[in-house]
């Protein structure tokens, strides 16, 4: 009897423990190496630049991180910001403005945005409805774009 007790015991906390574990597991998403190009502008820009970035956004703590890299700008950034809600393809306001990079045709940069879910909504970054610009003085509307996209 106490053997039996013991192995449903086990199996009962087995379980339980596996579901937390995927739940865990469910709470980050991330993409590494999206592009950034003028080809993603609306309208299309021509430009020599080109970029990528890596993302995560934590479900729980409402946290998107973000690592954007560019290579040859026409010049060093005027301005960056995250833009929504629109589908690649359609232009967008800016929700989220992206200070302190480094002023240089070729840098990486890393920030976080917290999700509050009246301006900035989870269900739009997730949809891929995100993007994140990088203009230029030469290409004040921007010159690179990359869609968020999960």
């Amino acid at each position: 009897m106490k053997k039996s007790l013991f192995t449903l015991l086990s199996a009962f906390l087995l379980l339980f423990s596996a579901c937390k574990k995927e739940t865990n597991d469910n709470m980050i998403v991330a993409k590494t190496n999206l592009s950034l190009s003028g080809a993603q502008e609306v309208p299309a820009v021509t430009t020599t630049a080109t970029g990528t970035m890596d993302v995560s956004y934590n479900k729980s703590t409402k946290v998107l991180s973000y690592t954007l890299r560019w290579n040859n700008l026409s010049g060093a950034p005027a301005a960056m910001h995250i833009h929504g809600p629109a589908l690649a393809g359609v232009n967008a306001g800016v929700l989220s403005g992206i200070s302190g990079f480094t002023a240089a045709a070729t840098a990486t940069f890393s920030g976080t945005v917290v999700i509050d879910n009246m301006t900035l909504k989870e269900e739009d970054l997730l949809a891929g409805k995100w993007y994140v610009n990088i203009h230029t003085s030469a290409n004040p509307g921007g010159e690179l774009r990359g869609q968020i996209n999960f």
